[in-house]
């Protein structure tokens, strides 16, 4: 049944939404498809609203870190400033929302928005008002979103403080939308999650589309994913296996070389019949690392674990302590030792492997970045990723956090902002708040 208007449309992509995402049965069946159509990106855009006057709701990821009530990395506020600006210089009336933490019991001062929207003060020429309403969004608000003048901003307190936000529940997705004529989903890093400011809201507002960093990031990893100019190497890392289940089996199927390391290299490791000592290790997931060390091999793709493992005799307390490190073969470990990093010899392998990519995708570290001595493995991979002239992405999270302490942010080509949202558009899934905006005409 074709549409007859946008709001019937965008009404009909959310109940399609909720098939696929709700129900699993139905995901393998419109998986690709999805995956394939989010690449193409056929969203109503920011470029395509005509805002002057109106009021536009912009849902962005102000998801900052906060240290004493200082914001200790903005890289998220001056990501969503392509959007903000574009609109303010059209005479929008710009209202922001966004999350902060995860307050558990409504609100807590530790997690207000006040401090980011001062940072976006400073780095906007437009009037920018903080609201600083508990509720979200209440008469205060209204009252200050009424007074607005075209090309000023509003700030809303953390929507978080609403418990209503993360269940999802109608009556403040409605409290946002009567404060807006349009909304703007720009928060990659939320994207992965069906919550009133993210999905909610598209309900009852007219007019949807996304923003610039979020047609960004699903250009990026979409073409990574359904389009990649090869040889494409995928790069996982981090602790745990069950974080990454599905992403292993679908890059498999994507990409030409995959690569493992971190703590989730173990259970690999394991999985061949070697002796890891006492690092870390899903014993649950043995099975499944067997099945996929044999998809590899019935596909024809190369799965490279590591060759040698730096070791400790325990995990480092606090995390950046002194530490006395041994590296021995992976096939080697010791009993009573911890693999902590990969070794000298796994990262010449891994940095081989990426000089021939013209695609690399990368998520999760080497090891245990955070400490001086357990580092090196991961800026051996950051080091041969800066080096290439491949499509370099970093798929968020730990990894991202890496590249960016390590100084090699501007050598990548895209560091994505959502680690959870990167890794599941990874596995295929369809994302709710991409799913939930608009189709163009």
């Amino acid at each position: 049944m074709k549409c007859t208007n946008r709001i019937s449309e965008k009404s009909l992509n959310f109940r399609l939404y909720r098939i696929i995402y709700e129900f699993p049965f139905h995901d393998a069946v419109y998986r690709r498809k999805d995956v394939k159509q989010m690449a193409e990106l056929n969203k109503v855009s920011v470029d395509d609203l005509k805002v002057t006057g109106k009021r536009v709701l912009v849902r962005v990821d102000f998801n900052v870190p906060m240290k004493d009530g200082v914001i200790t990395n903005d890289n998220r506020i001056q990501a969503a400033l392509p959007t903000i600006n574009k609109l303010v210089s059209e005479g929008a009336k710009v209202i922001l929302c966004s999350h902060l933490g995860k307050p558990k019991n409504g609100p807590e001062e530790k997690f207000s928005l006040k401090a980011a929207a001062a940072r976006l003060a400073e780095l906007v020429s437009a009037k920018v008002t903080f609201v600083p309403s508990d509720v979200v969004v209440d008469d205060t608000v209204r009252t200050a979103v009424d007074k607005m003048q075209n090309g000023e901003i509003v700030v809303l307190e953390n929507t978080r403080f609403r418990k209503e936000e993360t269940k999802n529940i109608e009556s403040f997705s409605k409290d946002l939308a009567s404060i807006a004529d349009a909304f703007v989903m720009d928060a990659f890093g939320s994207a992965h999650r069906a919550h009133c400011s993210t999905v909610g809201v598209t309900e009852f507002v007219k007019e949807t589309a996304v923003g610039y960093l979020m047609q960004k990031e699903i250009k990026f990893l979409g073409n990574a994913v359904e389009n990649p100019v090869r040889p494409f190497v995928a790069i996982l890392g981090g602790a745990k296996v069950a974080d990454k289940l599905n992403v292993i089996s679908n890059l498999l199927e994507k990409c030409d070389t995959l690569i493992i390391g971190g703590g989730m290299a173990y259970t690999f490791l394991k999985a061949q019949g070697y002796e890891v000592g006492t690092s870390l290790v899903d014993d649950t997931k043995i099975d499944y690392c067997k099945e996929m060390l044999e998809k590899a091999k019935a596909n024809g793709k190369a799965l490279l674990l590591p060759v040698d493992t730096v070791t400790a005799s325990e995990f480092p307390n606090p995390i950046d302590a002194a530490i006395e490190v041994v590296t021995y073969d992976s096939n080697k470990i010791p009993a009573d030792r911890m693999g902590l990093d990969i070794g000298e010899k796994t990262q010449a392998l891994f940095a081989d492997a990426v000089k021939t990519a013209k695609t690399v995708v990368w998520n999760g570290p080497m090891g245990v970045f955070e400490n001086p001595i357990l580092n090196k493995g991961t800026v051996a991979v950051a080091q041969a990723l800066a080096d290439t002239d491949a499509t370099t992405i970093i798929g968020g999270g730990d990894s991202a956090a890496a590249v960016m302490q390590l100084g090699f942010a501007d050598k990548m080509s895209h560091i994505s902002t959502g680690g959870g949202a990167s890794l599941e558009y990874l596995e295929g899934k369809v994302l709710p708040g991409v799913a939930a905006i608009a189709d163009k005409d």
